[in-house]
């Protein structure tokens, strides 16, 4: 049966808002209008309500407010971390891997142009699990050359193939050679749980229109017993001296309120879009024998939950896949969103040893919205699309 209204699979790009987000910000997008560095009550007001949803925030990740760092977003929170951390320690060696967004990796390249820093890529298997064992020896021969330490930037959750890193057992590596490791969390964020009073990383980063909050915001969370840094972006004193600018009030207040039901309804939304993705596989697996899937996102226990990388056989209609499916109107992607409209293919699936360049490939992401109904249509119409190929 064909849904009544557009299907909506690209919730790795962004989420649909939640109502309840909605209704927290409305009071601070009208009549609670000061500015929150007034000292008046028409800024009291408002201030109260950016630290209120700092220790919201800091709560849910079991930290301190004063680790927590509005930003503009996930890239800003990026940027932050890795700029800030190697002008303030004088980092001249860095590392990371091929898949990371490009928030990481293009900042990353581009220091390494300038020659600020030496930029080290870790190796990566045919699934884009990050080799530990190499990025001890990077940590190490960085150490044998008599050089500072290193930065280490490692995204928690691929957006594009649903691979997770272990971030536990990557922190402690880096804790082993005294590196600074940030991990871009962005997508993991509201969709696991973060202890950051267990985790050993220096900084990670959140995105609320990932989990259902705004656009426009996120935050950074900054290790205080081991990270101090110098500001990003300056220009005045708001959020304590680190990040100049008037805040995005009633975007702070949406993303807590947002990561707030997010790990309210955490497991009950958990189960209930994994039973969506492993309904998709099952049926791409029945319908489509020769289908593939990229990364770890099959492994519905192992992988990103909400990402489906699929990779389809080889076929004239190939490079127009994700115009046939909008077209069906059925949203999807075929990699990275902040990429979408550019005629380069995806770096990730790029990195990745033995992919077929010839074949195919969507990512689907899920989100709570999302019906059983959505992802039938989808199935149905994807295998119609290529057995009407098969017969031209």
């Amino acid at each position: 049966m064909t849904p009544t209204a557009a299907v909506y699979l690209d919730n790795a790009a962004t989420t649909r808002l939640d109502p309840e987000v909605l209704d927290a910000m409305l009071p601070l997008m009208t009549e609670q209008f000061g500015n929150p560095s007034s000292i008046h009550s028409h800024g009291r007001t408002v201030r109260t309500a950016i630290e209120k949803a700092r220790k919201t925030v800091a709560g849910l990740l079991n930290t301190s407010p004063a680790e927590i760092f509005f930003t503009s977003g996930g890239t800003e929170a990026d940027n932050t971390a890795i700029r800030s951390s190697i002008e303030t320690y004088g980092l001249t060696h860095a590392i990371t891997s091929p898949l990371e967004h490009h928030a990481v990796l293009h900042t990353l390249e581009h220091l390494a142009k300038r020659g600020t820093i030496q930029l080290s890529l870790v190796n990566i298997d045919e699934k884009g699990h990050i080799d530990l064992a190499h990025l001890e020896t990077l940590l190490q021969n960085n150490r044998n050359t008599g050089q500072t330490r290193s930065l280490v930037s490692l995204m928690h959750g691929n957006n594009e193939i649903g691979t997770i890193l272990n971030l536990t057992r990557a922190g402690e590596i880096c804790r082993a050679y005294e590196a600074i490791f940030h991990s871009d969390t962005v997508q993991t964020m509201g969709h696991f749980r973060h202890d950051l009073q267990q985790l050993p990383v220096d900084f990670i980063v959140g995105a609320a229109h990932k989990f259902h909050g705004p656009k426009g915001v996120g935050f950074l969370y900054v290790n205080a017993e081991r990270a101090k840094i110098h500001p990003f972006v300056h220009g005045g004193a708001q959020e304590r001296n680190m990040r100049g600018g008037t805040e995005n009030v009633y975007g702070i207040v949406g993303l807590a309120k947002a990561l707030e039901i997010a790990y309210r309804d955490m497991d009950t939304h958990r189960q209930y879009i994994t039973s969506l993705k492993r309904r998709m596989i099952e049926q791409l697996r029945e319908k489509m024998p020769d289908v593939r899937f990229n990364g770890d996102s099959a492994d519905v226990e192992a992988s990103l939950y909400t990402v489906l990388n699929v990779s389809l056989p080889a076929s004239d209609m190939s490079d127009m896949l994700l115009f046939s499916l909008d077209i069906a109107r059925i949203s999807a992607s075929g990699g990275s969103a902040c990429s979408s409209g550019s005629n380069v293919g995806s770096h990730v699936l790029s990195a990745l040893p033995g992919l077929d360049p010839d074949r195919g490939y969507v990512r689907f992401s899920f989100g709570k919205y999302n019906t059983p109904a959505e992802i039938d249509y989808a199935v149905d119409t994807l295998v119609g699309l290529y057995q009407k190929e098969l017969v031209k």
